[in-house]
C-alpha cells in the first residue's frame, strides 16, 4: 500500500476546511470539493440517506467528467469509489468520487477518502446541531411573536391568519392553512396564507374534508398527521390536494379544546419534512393554540365588560332619565288640563307641544335602552333590533345617528313578511335622505297602532329628514293594501316618507 504521508498536508488542509463552516450546506459542499481535490477525481458527489434531514438530495462538485453525460450517484461509472459517512453511528449518506486522472483509484485514495469521511461525519454532526439550534431559535421567536400579536387585540379572523402566515414562513411551506370543525362533523379550511399574500389562492378557503375519511378522524381526535405527498395520498380527498406535496397537519389544541388544525403543505416535489422540523412545528402549534385560547378569553372579558357597562347605562337611563321625563310629562299634562279653561290659548298650545316633545324623548330613550341591551356581535332577530341595525348602518354615511321611535307592541303585532317590506322601505328612505344635501336630522317612527281607512289594523313607517328640498315634500309608499294619510312631518321643511301596510 502506498504511504499516504506525502499527501498528509493536503489531507490536513482538507480536514480543516471541512470543519471551518457551521452552515450545513456549505459544510457538505466543502466535503465533496475536498474529496475531489484529495483523490484527483474529476467529479465528486454526496447523496443523503434522508433528504429531508439536510434539505438537499445531493451535493456535487462543479467539476464534471471530461466526456460523457453527467450521471447521478445511483448510476456510477466503472472505476468510481465510494465510502459511507456516519453521523452518530448512523449512515448520513455516501461520498463518491469518479473520473480519476491518470488511472484508476488506488488504495491510498480510498484510505484518504475514509479519513475524510470520518472527519466529515464530525463536521456534519456539528453543523446539524448548529442548524437545529438555529431552527429552534427561529420557531421559538416565531411562537413568541404570534403570542404577542394575538394578545395585542386582534379579532378572531386576523388571529388565525397571523398563526397561518408565521407558521408558513418558519416551515418554508407553500401555504399555511387553518381548518376548523364544521357542524356536519367535517373540517373546513377557513384561513389560507401564501407567499404572494392573496387571501384565498385558488379557492382554497372553503374546501371541506367530509365525514368518513380516516384522516378526518385523526384530525378531529387532535392527532398530528404527516403526509409525504398530498397529491397521491389516498387519505386526502379534497380537490386542492394535487397542488401540494409534503404536508404537516398539526392540531391546534389547548386544555382539551380543539380549535382546529394547522396544515403546512409544500409544493409538489418539495423536500420532505425532517423529524426536527416536525417536532418544532408541533411545539409551535401547541403554543399558538394556547395563545389563541388566551386571546379569545381576553376578548370575552372585554366584551363582558362592555356588556356590563351597557347594562349599567341602560339601567341608569331607565331608572333616572325615563322616570324623571315621565314625571315631568305628567306634571305638564296636569297643568295643561287646568289651563284649558283659561283665555290664554297660546300657553295651552305651548304646554301641548312640550308634552309631545317629552313623549317623543321618552320613546327615543327607551329605544336607546333597547339598543344598549342587544349584543353587538349578534344578528338582530326582533323588529326593533333590525330597524336599529339599519339606522346604525346609515349613520356611517350620514355622519350622525338618526333618531328612532316605536309606538305600540311592534314585536308582537308586526308579522315577519311585513317586517321584510318595512325594512326595504326604510332602507330606501335612508339611502334617499343620504343623497340629499343639507341633511342634519332624520327621524324614524314605526307605529303599530295605526288604523287604515278600511278599519284594518296597520303599521306605519315615517322617515323625516330636514334636507334641502325647496319646501316641504312628502313621498307616500305602501304595499298596495293600505292607504297613506297625512300626518307626521306636516308643516316642516324637509322630506317625509310614509309607508304603511295592514297587519
Amino acid at each position: 500500500m502506498t504511504d499516504p504521508v506525502p499527501r498528509l498536508p493536503a489531507l490536513v488542509e482538507a480536514v480543516l476546511c471541512v470543519g471551518s463552516d457551521l452552515e450545513l450546506r456549505a459544510t457538505l459542499q466543502h466535503i465533496v470539493d475536498a474529496a475531489a481535490e484529495l483523490t484527483g477525481a474529476r467529479s465528486a458527489a454526496l447523496d443523503m440517506a434522508d433528504p429531508g434531514d439536510a434539505g438537499l438530495l445531493e451535493i456535487r462538485t462543479d467539476r464534471r467528467p471530461a466526456a460523457g453525460p453527467d450521471r447521478c450517484p445511483h448510476e456510477r461509472p466503472d472505476g468510481s469509489l465510494g465510502v459511507p459517512i456516519l453521523v452518530d453511528d448512523a449512515v448520513f449518506g455516501n461520498l463518491y468520487v469518479a473520473g480519476k486522472r491518470g488511472g484508476p483509484f488506488t488504495d491510498e485514495d480510498e484510505q484518504l477518502l475514509r479519513v475524510l469521511a470520518t472527519q466529515a461525519g464530525v463536521a456534519i454532526g456539528n453543523a446539524r446541531l448548529y442548524e437545529t439550534a438555529r431552527q429552534r431559535e427561529r420557531w421559538i421567536e416565531g411562537a413568541a411573536a404570534v403570542t404577542t400579536a394575538l394578545l395585542s387585540g386582534e379579532d378572531a379572523a386576523d388571529a388565525l391568519l397571523t398563526v397561518a402566515e408565521r407558521a408558513r414562513i418558519l416551515a418554508d411551506a407553500s401555504a399555511g392553512l387553518i381548518l376548523q370543525p364544521t357542524e356536519e362533523s367535517g373540517m373546513r379550511i377557513v384561513t389560507a396564507a401564501t407567499p404572494d399574500g392573496s387571501a384565498d389562492p385558488g379557492d382554497i378557503v372553503g374546501t371541506t374534508i367530509t365525514p368518513g375519511s380516516p384522516l378526518l378522524e385523526q384530525l378531529l381526535a387532535g392527532e398530528p398527521v404527516f403526509i409525504d405527498d398530498s397529491a397521491t395520498d389516498p387519505r386526502l380527498t379534497t380537490h386542492v390536494r394535487h397542488r401540494f406535496g409534503p404536508n404537516m397537519m398539526l392540531p391546534l389544541q389547548s386544555g382539551g379544546r380543539l380549535i382546529g388544525t394547522l396544515a403546512l403543505p409544500r409544493d409538489r416535489g418539495g423536500r420532505p419534512y425532517s423529524a426536527a422540523e416536525r417536532l418544532l412545528a408541533a411545539q409551535f402549534a401547541s403554543q399558538a393554540a394556547l395563545a389563541l385560547v388566551l386571546a379569545d378569553a381576553r376578548h370575552s372579558r372585554e366584551r363582558l365588560a362592555v356588556y356590563e357597562d351597557r347594562d349599567r347605562i341602560a339601567r341608569d337611563l331607565h331608572d333616572l332619565v325615563v322616570q324623571r321625563l315621565f314625571a315631568t310629562g305628567m306634571m305638564l299634562e296636569s297643568t295643561q288640563r287646568r289651563s284649558a279653561g283659561e283665555a290664554d290659548a297660546e300657553v295651552h298650545e305651548i304646554l301641548g307641544r312640550a308634552v309631545d316633545e317629552l313623549q317623543s324623548t321618552v320613546q327615543e330613550v327607551r329605544t336607546a335602552i333597547f339598543a344598549l341591551q342587544q349584543p353587538p356581535a349578534d344578528a338582530p332577530t326582533t323588529l326593533r333590533g333590525k330597524v336599529l341595525r339599519e339606522t346604525a348602518g346609515a349613520a356611517a354615511a350620514l355622519g350622525f345617528q338618526p333618531s328612532t321611535r316605536f309606538t305600540g307592541a311592534v314585536e308582537a303585532l308586526v308579522p315577519e313578511p311585513v317586517v321584510g317590506h318595512l325594512l326595504v322601505a326604510l332602507r330606501r328612505a335612508l339611502a334617499s335622505a343620504a343623497r340629499r344635501s343639507g341633511v342634519s336630522r332624520i327621524e324614524v317612527t314605526v307605529d303599530a297602532t295605526r288604523r287604515l281607512p278600511d278599519g284594518r289594523a296597520g303599521v306605519r313607517l315615517t322617515v323625516f329628514d330636514d334636507g334641502d328640498t325647496g319646501g316641504g315634500r312628502r313621498e307616500d309608499e305602501g304595499t298596495g293594501d293600505g292607504d297613506t294619510e297625512d300626518g307626521d312631518g306636516r308643516g316642516r321643511a324637509g322630506t317625509t316618507v310614509v309607508w304603511q301596510s295592514p297587519l
